[in-house]
């Protein structure tokens, strides 16, 4: 068919047909969540989708950091969210149960481990009282981390590279 013989479209066309097509993936959208909704009431009860530790906080990093300040400030640890943050991306990608085995700390027998790092001696030294006594336990990992840091270089915020 030659393009002057094809029906020409209005803007009128175009903008019922983006109406539609947008109404249309607005309405798939929404009916998981109607369905959810309905399935929760019916159900009776509340679905969390984050879990959380034994002292309330949520069971990620974010909580894992902002549970480690909260025992460092009754220590007097200093050390910020984002000095935390900036190492345990750095040092472990935010998995608690990071090892490196290729190191000179690994060469030597003492792996580090954790989500900064941290070697058995190192952590056995600096451990807090009131964590775990773990360094794959993200909190007593942070809070050992940081009560080390503070001791060596004064703080978590003044390390910007291994420790």
């Amino acid at each position: 068919m030659r393009a002057s013989a094809q029906p020409r479209r209005t803007r009128t066309n175009r903008l019922f047909r983006a109406l539609a097509v947008a109404g249309t993936g607005a309405a798939v959208l929404a009916l998981p969540l109607f369905g959810a909704t309905g399935a929760s009431a019916a159900t009776g009860t509340t679905a969390s989708t984050t879990a959380t530790t034994v002292s309330g906080y949520p069971n990620n990093l974010d909580g894992w950091i902002r549970e480690s300040l909260a025992i460092m400030a009754q220590k007097g640890i200093p050390g910020s969210y984002n000095g935390i943050y900036r190492n345990v991306i750095r040092e472990s990608s935010g998995n608690p149960l990071a090892i490196n085995l290729w190191d000179s700390n690994a060469a030597a027998g003492t792996p580090s481990k954790g989500l900064l790092q941290v070697i058995d001696p190192t952590f056995n030294a600096y451990h807090v009282a009131g964590t775990a006594f773990s360094p794959y336990d993200p909190v007593a990992n942070i809070t050992a981390a940081c009560n080390y840091a503070a001791a060596r270089y004064g703080s978590i915020d003044n390390v910007y590279s291994a420790y």
